[in-house]
């Protein structure tokens, strides 16, 4: 019997589809508000060359490997690697990593709703014109008195979950594959327009200086560490989403012209996923920050830069209210294609052991969004009570982003790299080059374990030691 395991949730119609899907999915509010300000922050243009490094040594071996482990397994990211395990001749505790993802994608899922549906109000306000004639202390006020209504947080958590599994319930071709072909050309679309506005204000110059001007000396140790943690992060790796697309990819496709099947190359795939992810955090970058210096106004990192500071800049300018439309949408647009992926690799273990998909997807969007809750009162009833890492919504991010997302990469690098049969692995992914491949495999073996390590490490110092972070 063949070890290659066809997928039973169903395949993409195309290998873009594919990398439409995965891009998506690594495609959400860290492109759009953390990476274009730690690029400005630790050297613009050098920091840009330091990150694709990162991204070519450790982001995209490691996704290469993820994807390579889906297609080959076929099922839900916990069912593939039973059955890879028991193909490789090894304990199928090895199954864990798919727990692991699909546990991290669903605590991701149940917090990202809350601070994605902050999108979706906004969306509302800068339609309405709230944002005109905003001063800097009515945006910070406006902001705060959003979280602190526990109730119109919870109608938007509420919406933003109904959106995603709305989406996941509907299967791979009805749901995930459509939803990917609106919303992504979508995104692209809206982010060439904004770009294109943003390229018309006076501080445009200073915007592209501010992302692209080459100061080597910003570059330290943190920088790399700040580097290797985008490129890891930005790839939604650990987190069960890419495996599972993974096991909706074609590994043939009929060329129109001749007729003739051809292999869907993996490596190929992945790095244009890296580049096109790459391209949407540098063009969020020069469609924000030129407006922010028009204003006069200081960037800064996180959702203040996008919750706060954007709207006191779409209200001074001309056109605020379209444009400053416009770029929520995206945000919503960016939000909604990467929570449907966290929903996806729980909800097809639990279609594999018998449930219907619509059944399975209300299961797992009321699980996440009953814990949800507890991010909605983090902000304002609960936001006094703290333990460990601060309030219940640091808490969860805390165990999901720094331990469990970066202790699944690590582990899919050593299954992959030291545990997996190499000649599935060969034949998995077909690379024409074998010198390539030696060092793909070189990477995933030793470079990116070491580089996930240091990831774990440096994220545990900085919350009970470093303070930084």
């Amino acid at each position: 019997m063949s070890e290659e395991n066809k997928p039973v949730h169903g395949m993409w119609a195309s290998r873009w589809v594919f990398i439409l899907a995965a891009t998506g999915s690594a495609v959400g509010l860290g492109n759009i508000w953390r990476f274009p300000y730690i690029t400005g922050e630790y050297g613009g243009g050098a920091f840009v060359v330091l990150y694709l490094i990162c991204i070519a040594l450790m982001g995209v071996p490691i996704m290469i490997a993820e994807v390579l482990l889906g297609r080959r397994g076929g099922l839900s990211p916990i069912h593939s690697m039973g059955r890879l395990a028991e193909q490789s001749k090894v304990s199928r505790r090895w199954k864990g990593i798919g727990y692991l993802g699909a546990l991290a994608g669903f605590l991701i899922l149940s917090f990202y709703s809350v601070v994605a549906s902050w999108a979706l109000i906004y969306v509302w306000e800068a339609v309405t014109g709230m944002f005109q004639g905003l001063t800097a202390v009515q945006s910070q006020g406006n902001f705060e008195a959003m979280q602190a209504n526990p109730w119109l947080m919870m109608g938007s958590h509420t919406a933003f979950m109904l959106l995603t599994m709305g989406v996941v319930a509907l299967g791979v071709k009805r749901g995930l594959e459509r939803a990917v072909e609106v919303l992504m050309p979508v995104l692209f679309l809206l982010l060439v327009v904004l770009i294109g506005y943003a390229a018309t204000t006076p501080g445009f110059v200073e915007g592209v200086s501010f992302l692209f001007a080459f100061d080597f000396s910003k570059l330290s140790g943190e920088a790399v560490i700040i580097a290797l943690g985008q490129a890891f992060f930005t790839l939604s790796l650990g987190m069960g989403a890419i495996m599972a697309y993974g096991a909706y990819m074609p590994r043939e496709i009929k060329d129109k012209k001749t007729g003739r099947s051809r292999p869907v190359s993996i490596v190929s795939s992945v790095a244009i996923i890296a580049v096109l992810d790459t391209l949407v955090a540098l063009g969020a970058g020069l469609a924000m920050f030129p407006l922010l210096f028009t204003g006069g106004l200081e960037p800064a990192q996180g959702p203040g830069m996008m919750f706060v500071t954007l709207p006191l800049a779409f209200g001074q300018m001309p056109g605020g209210i379209l444009f400053g439309s416009l770029f929520f949408v995206l945000v919503v647009c960016a939000a909604w294609s990467s929570s449907i992926s966290l929903g996806e690799p729980m909800v097809a273990w639990l279609v594999e052991r018998g449930h219907k998909r619509g059944v399975a997807a209300s299961m797992v969007g009321l699980a996440a969004w009953v814990l949800g809750i507890g991010s909605v009162l983090s902000f304002n009833l609960w936001k006094d009570d703290t333990f460990l890492m601060g309030t219940f919504f640091d808490n969860i991010e805390f165990l999901s982003t720094s331990i469990l997302l970066p202790l699944g990469g690590l582990l899919i690098a050593v299954f992959t790299g030291w545990v997996m049969k190499e000649t599935q692995a060969r034949k998995e992914l077909a690379m024409k080059s074998f010198p390539l491949y030696l060092v793909w495999r070189a990477l995933v073996r030793v470079f990116s374990p070491l580089a996930v390590i240091a990831l774990i490490l440096y994220s545990i110092w900085s919350a009970v030691g470093g303070g930084g972070g």
